[in-house]
């Protein structure tokens, strides 16, 4: 019997091996780690229900459930992060519950937290995810060892249902949460520009009209001890003294035209805006065209974006001449700054166009800014328009 000569090495068939990618291995983690994570969601939504539910009528019950649906929000934040290392689901955080409820006292809370959907959506998503858990694991697991080379193609179907999942019940119910996380953000921006403000009017009064006024009193003290021995000393010290309180009445005006200019309060944005177009280095032409006065909050942002606007003008842009316009569009009040200068401006460009674009941000207006090298710059703003309400004073 003869035997065939046996196949040298080089001529073996290659070894069957894996050939998945980085992502295909991210999802059969995935799969495979839904099961210890679906049990330990699973055990914590029973036990919450059944404990909180079954000791609601004692004083413990509905604090426990309150404080169990803010563990639910920690099971989903995680999911979210598992979701987003491994499957690559970028699901936005949905609002955290409401800080002024808490403040208002413990009954608020409560109140606040027991009727949190984040919360019981979270939990919802715990509790029905034992039963997918069980059928990925065994599907992945076996597949993993039998069906390898359609592996891939299976994994990517289970975790697409688990991508809609999440998504469906983790991340924020509707546009309204979206829209309070916005005005938080907008509340902070608001509360920190009050306080910048109020350090600078606090700043100006020291350095300037305040430390005037002491140097006044002083000098009005040694002219009156010289008023006797040396009355024209005295009547030159008043004479100084009253220029003193000249100029210190001109710091306070301009101090409260940068609070609330009194122009703008008695004759408009029309009146105000020319002012401050008179005070610019350039010439201006102003052109409003407003059917009537908006809300004074909206009427103060206006002329103050205008005001930082002409002064980035006079001081950065090397303009010949420039523009200001301001007209109402539906519910929108719209402002166009523009200028013939060398262009070239940035929100980052430390001429406080990033702090204008955060103050209208924080109204729910926006800020548009358009400056290529060589000019012309044109800024445009928007405000929400609000009808002023005047409040009658009846006589005494």
């Amino acid at each position: 019997m003869t035997m065939s000569p046996a196949m040298p090495d080089n001529d073996l068939p290659p070894r069957a091996r894996f050939a998945f990618d980085g992502w295909t291995w991210k999802e059969i983690a995935y799969l495979l780690a839904n099961l210890p994570m679906a049990i330990a969601g699973f055990v914590y939504a029973v036990f919450l229900v059944g404990v909180g539910v079954g000791l609601s009528v004692t004083v413990v019950g509905l604090p426990l459930l309150a404080l169990g649906l803010q563990g639910a929000r920690g099971l989903g934040r995680a999911e979210r992060g598992r979701a987003r290392g491994m499957l690559g689901v970028r699901i936005d955080e949905p609002s955290p519950m409401s800080l002024s409820r808490r403040d208002a006292g413990f009954f608020a809370w409560l109140w606040s937290a027991l009727k949190d959907p984040v919360a019981w959506r979270a939990l919802l998503y715990s509790f029905m995810r034992l039963p997918w858990g069980v059928v990925t694991f065994a599907v992945t697991l076996v597949s993993l060892f039998v069906l390898w080379p359609v592996l891939p193609f299976i994994a990517r179907g289970l975790t697409n249902a688990d991508r809609a999942m999440a998504r469906g019940l983790l991340s924020p119910s509707d546009e309204l949460e979206r829209r309070i996380a916005e005005l938080e953000s907008d509340r902070g921006v608001v509360v920190d520009t009050a306080a910048a403000d109020l350090r600078r009017i606090e700043r100006d009064l020291h350095d300037g009209a305040q430390a005037r006024l002491v140097a006044l009193a002083m000098g009005l003290g040694l002219a009156k001890e010289k008023l006797t021995d040396d009355p024209e000393a005295a009547a030159r010290m008043v004479d100084e003294a009253h220029g003193e309180v000249k100029v210190a009445l001109q710091e306070l005006r301009d101090l409260a035209r940068g609070i609330h200019p009194a122009v703008l309060t008695d004759r408009g944005l029309d009146a105000a805006l020319s002012a401050i177009a008179s005070r610019c280095t350039v010439p201006v032409n102003v052109s409003v065209d407003l059917p009537g006065r908006p809300a004074e909050a909206i009427e103060g942002i206006a002329y103050f974006t205008v005001s930082e606007l002409l002064q980035n003008v006079s001081k950065h842009s090397r303009a010949r001449s420039a523009s200001v316009e301001v007209w109402r569009s539906g519910d929108r009040l719209l402002i166009q700054v523009q200028d013939d200068g060398a262009g070239g401006a940035r929100l980052d460009g430390g001429t406080g166009m990033a702090g204008l674009a955060e103050r209208l941000g924080a109204v729910d207006g926006l800020f548009v800014l358009d400056s290529p090298e060589g000019g012309p710059t044109v800024v445009t703003a928007e405000l929400p328009w609000r009808d002023r309400t005047d409040v009658a004073v009846k006589p005494a």
